[in-house]
């Protein structure tokens, strides 16, 4: 009987481990979300920033600004 009982507090060890990782999986896939959602924005603004620079440096004057003095 002892066996049994061994037995039976080992399994609902098992299953309260299991609905333990279960959490700590759906709480890891939102915070994989979470980052993922962060990291596209920035990849984003990045972009945009990246745009802006180009666009100024398009505007730059061709010589570098440096103009012939007489």
């Amino acid at each position: 009987m002892t066996k049994l009982h061994d037995l039976a507090e080992r399994v609902d060890r098992l299953v309260l481990r299991h609905e333990e990782l279960k959490r700590t999986h759906q709480l890891m896939e939102q915070q994989l979300q979470a980052v993922t959602a962060e990291r596209d924005s920035l990849k984003s603004r990045l972009a945009a920033a990246r745009a802006r620079i180009d666009a100024l440096l398009s505007r730059l004057p061709a010589d570098g600004g440096a103009e012939a003095k007489p």
